[in-house]
């Protein structure tokens, strides 16, 4: 088998092999296959596209590639959740003690935020001690005391889709459904997931820009879901604008313990449900969303969830105390309200900026290794279809110095958009795509 004849095999069109997309990819995992035939192969698959059954073939290919979590002893279910990115997306420190609370423990591999999509271990450190770097004995052990652990992936993980990915960023390869898919599920799948739930963002604040798009990714990943033996469920959420009102590493954590308390902006509250209740039925937890829904605010109402967060903090080395003292977090040296210009109705939060905003102000890193600040960001005030009167708090800026809240107050209202007539609150969830 030759590298060569599987690059033009995919070129003109023809449906490679299991064996094929394997061989290749040990080739690149070894070096035995140079960086510039992955390449050729890669753009071969952005110009052809793959079958369902090669883009499983390649996900399974890529989680031999490395280490296979074994989460077996933790229950007879184990599900884990991936959001494909977004501003404000703090949902996994909601879900995972919910979850968590409910009796399904949570075992997740996470990352960090690259461009405008902040990342979760990056919001996870702003916690005073929290160790998001475990070792695979580490990370076992503690989901087993602690029924909940979320840290970074090992360098034994799925190397091939480092190794590739590495390569598509640097030859306008990265916009490939079958490749983003694969990447994507062999991670999870690696991690020892038996059940996944995708939080499949759409909006200006996405990758995914338009609904279109992100069922079409989202469809490619259930069916990869299936051809391999893994039960996966689809939310499609927006991402027009930001999801609650704190964008910024531990203003988000903020954010975070106040919806476990019950006092949470109420579209990161609903949106955290949605995505919950549907690991509960994946988990076989509940027949139904409804059913588990039903649990899952009795356990946010009764301080159970707020409870298993602090047992998770406390295992992964982090000060408990965090939860009932939000002013342990890390603070900005300048606040800075921003008031409105004008009255009217709010009729868009153009999230992208918004996220750019807070990487310049440090929040979020333009390059891989950027310092982090986790003390800056932005808090929202009114959301889209409100009502606003003129000289109302807007926003309020967290920054280093008085230069950078005043250009990221200019640069954050030329994101609003206003209208003189009402204006609709934007869909929160577009559909649930459920694989069989």
């Amino acid at each position: 088998m030759r590298a060569v004849d599987i690059i033009a095999k995919k070129r003109d069109g023809e449906e490679l092999s299991a064996n094929e997309i394997g061989f290749f990819v040990q080739g690149l995992v070894s070096g035995e296959i140079p960086d510039y035939q992955v390449a050729a192969w890669a753009m071969a698959v952005v110009w052809r596209g793959m079958t369902p059954a090669e883009t499983a073939a390649l996900t399974m290919a890529m989680v031999r590639s490395g280490e296979v979590m074994d989460l077996a002893r933790l229950g007879p279910v184990v599900v884990d959740k991936h959001s494909t990115g977004g501003v404000g997306d703090k949902t996994t420190l909601v879900v995972a003690p919910l979850v968590s609370a409910a009796g399904l423990p949570v075992a997740k591999m996470s990352g960090r935020g690259l461009g405008f999509s902040g990342g979760t271990l990056d919001k996870l450190e702003a916690i005073p001690g929290f160790d998001v770097s475990l070792s695979t004995g580490a990370f076992l052990a503690t989901a087993r005391e602690a029924g909940i652990v979320v840290a970074g992936q090992t360098g034994d993980l799925v190397p091939a889709d480092g190794k590739l990915y590495a390569l598509r960023d640097v030859t306008a390869t990265v916009p490939s459904l079958p490749l983003i898919a694969s990447s994507i599920m062999s991670k999870k799948i690696a991690g020892g997931a038996d059940a996944i739930v995708l939080d499949v963002k759409v909006g200006k604040g996405a990758f995914m820009r338009t609904l279109d798009d992100a069922r079409a990714l989202a469809e490619a990943m259930i069916a990869i879901g299936r051809q391999v033996g893994r039960r996966v469920t689809a939310v499609l959420s927006d991402m027009n604008q930001p999801l609650g009102l704190a964008v910024g590493n531990a203003l988000e954590v903020a954010e975070a313990i106040a919806a476990l308390r019950g006092e949470g902006p109420e579209d990161l509250v609903e949106h955290c449900l949605v995505v919950a209740a549907e690991m509960l039925v994946l988990g076989e937890r509940a027949a139904d969303p409804a059913e588990a829904r039903v649990q899952l605010e009795a356990l946010l109402a009764d301080g159970s969830a707020l409870e298993r967060f602090r047992r998770w903090v406390r295992a992964q080395g982090g000060d408990p105390r965090v939860a009932d003292d939000v002013g342990m977090l890390p603070t900005a040296p300048v606040m800075r309200a921003v008031e409105a210009p004008r009255g009217g109705f709010l009729a868009g939060i153009d999230a992208e900026e918004v996220g750019l905003v807070s990487v310049a102000l440090g929040a979020g890193r333009q390059r891989k290794g950027d310092p982090i600040d986790p003390a800056v960001g932005i808090v929202l005030g009114p959301k889209v279809g409100a009502r606003v009167e003129a000289g109302e708090r807007l926003l309020t800026v967290h920054a280093h110095t008085e230069d950078d809240a005043d250009e990221a107050a200019r640069r954050l209202l030329a994101a609003y958009t206003w209208s003189e007539e009402p204006v609709a609150t934007p869909p929160l969830v577009y559909d649930v795509i459920r694989g069989e």
